[in-house]
């Protein structure tokens, strides 16, 4: 590792990767380091997706390294400025658009997959019809999905393109103690790994850590007195059927992004995550906080006979409340010290009778489960009424035009919580109020999303290009 370099990178993500794509591209001798708590993509691996059992990887293989966690749950690329991010906040349609479209054209460069789902417009128009009688609004976005397996290659040849053809560095299993500041300018960081601890120079600094590293740039945040505001809660459940409860839905769109205002209380319910012919997953975060999600494959052979997907209930909390990380953590916490460490799973007949689900029962289900290690429970243990309440009520709408997901068979998992930071306040470029430190993708609460990640990233290295 050198002294000093032209620009660091804090995170290898789609936010950080397409910062250092797009600076070698304009400027080919620029020196760049990129540094990740995680390890490099070819040593990135989850025994529980092999075992069926989580063994607590430090750091998490599935939410830390190389790509990031969005890419290797499932790798999707919404084409759509409405959905994954706010960068709508920042540019105009037309401008997101154009990003959007550039940052494709990177991924397609890269291997992705040519197949765009969400383009046959008079199927989603029957379908978005049918769900305007239930109140419920369907977000029509086209989606281009990598899968899994092939999210891994695009996202590996991205990788060897940096390290091979330009002046890029990538130091695994890295963490940043530190951000350098002098004079109210980005100077550099401080790292630690296992060779030590060592400052490391830099005149321009690009903090995109994800959702594993949002509650440490939340800390950076009030140790430089940078300016934030409080993103909503986003917290939920996994739910999975089989397939034929939502192939009607899945088979023109891929994914059915639903929204719905619960009866009782009125609270945003969304539909997020969605994976036809998928596999409900664990990932873990700071403090071994095991969280649910969920991925699917490109390749047919490897799909399941269930669709899973997270059912999210949005909480916008205002002053004086500050921590909406730590309100999600505690609430992911509550559900691991019931299970043991892990993931519950209770079938939606069970919740609506109020008793638990045990290993009987499970077995009794028609739904089969694809997460082996959930634990059986009582989810009402766990969720705050409000949102058990938004949540049922939004199944129970969205059986409407899905027949069959208000089952007593349909499977819950618990706790799906995304750590999405607070809101950075920056310019339309992304630079914060210290000059040359950037803050970018879903660890700067700006994004919640691959694509559009990917495209604060361009923004940030055409920013950087025409400083220097």
């Amino acid at each position: 590792m050198k002294n000093k370099y032209d620009l660091i990178i804090v995170g290898a993500g789609p936010a950080g990767i397409f910062t250092a794509l797009e600076l070698t591209k304009l400027k080919p001798e620029i020196n760049i380091l990129i540094v990740d708590k995680g390890r490099s993509i070819e040593k990135r691996n989850c025994p529980a997706r092999v075992t069926g059992k989580c063994v607590n990887c430090t750091p998490c293989g599935i939410t830390f390294g190389w790509s990031g966690a969005g890419a290797f749950s499932d790798g999707k690329l919404s084409l759509s400025p409405e959905v994954g991010g706010r960068i709508l906040e920042y540019f105009s349609e037309s401008e997101a658009k154009d990003l959007i479209k550039y940052c494709d054209d990177v991924y397609l460069h890269f291997g992705a997959n040519k197949t765009v789902y969400g383009l046959n417009n008079e199927n989603i128009d029957k379908i978005k019809y049918e769900a305007s009688k239930h109140n419920i609004r369907l977000i029509e976005c086209p989606v281009r999905h990598l899968g899994t397996e092939l999210a891994y290659n695009v996202l590996k040849g991205m990788y060897e393109h940096l390290i091979h053809n330009t002046n890029t560095d990538f130091y695994e299993l890295t963490e940043v103690k530190d951000i350098i500041i002098e004079e109210q300018k980005a100077k550099g960081v401080v790292l630690e790994n296992k060779e030590g601890t060592k400052k490391v120079a830099s005149d321009y600094v690009v903090v995109a850590p994800g959702r594993g590293g949002a509650e440490w740039l939340s800390g950076e945040a009030k140790k430089h007195n940078l300016k934030t505001t409080n993103n909503a809660v986003d917290i939920g459940v996994r739910v999975e059927v089989p397939n034929s409860i939502m192939d009607h839905l899945t088979k023109d769109l891929y994914e059915a992004k639903l929204v719905y205002y619960s009866d009782t209380f009125e609270n945003k319910v969304r539909t997020f995550c969605m994976n036809p012919g998928g596999v409900v997953s664990e990932e873990h975060y700071e403090d071994n906080i095991a969280v649910v999600n969920g991925h699917s494959y490109s390749e047919k052979e490897l799909r399941t006979d269930n669709t899973n997907f997270a059912v999210l209930v949005s909480t916008t909390f205002t002053e004086p409340f500050n921590q909406p990380i730590d309100y999600g953590k505690y609430v992911a916490k509550l559900g691991n010290m019931l299970t043991g460490g892990g993931i519950m799973v209770q079938r939606l007949g069970d919740l609506l009778n109020g008793r638990r689900t045990d290993y009987s029962r499970l077995s009794k289900s028609t739904t089969i489960p694809t997460m082996k290690s959930a634990v059986p429970g009582d989810l009402s243990f766990v969720l705050p009424q409000r949102h058990l309440t938004a949540i049922v009520e939004a199944l129970k709408a969205f059986d409407k035009i899905a027949p069959g997901l208000y089952s007593k068979n349909t499977l819950l998992y618990g706790v799906e919580v995304k750590f999405y930071s607070s809101k950075f306040e920056t310019n339309n470029k992304f630079e914060t109020a210290i000059k040359n430190l950037y803050t970018i993708g879903d660890g700067a609460g700006i994004t919640r999303g691959l694509m559009q990640a990917s495209v604060t990233g361009v923004v940030v290295a055409r920013d950087i290009n025409k400083k220097l």
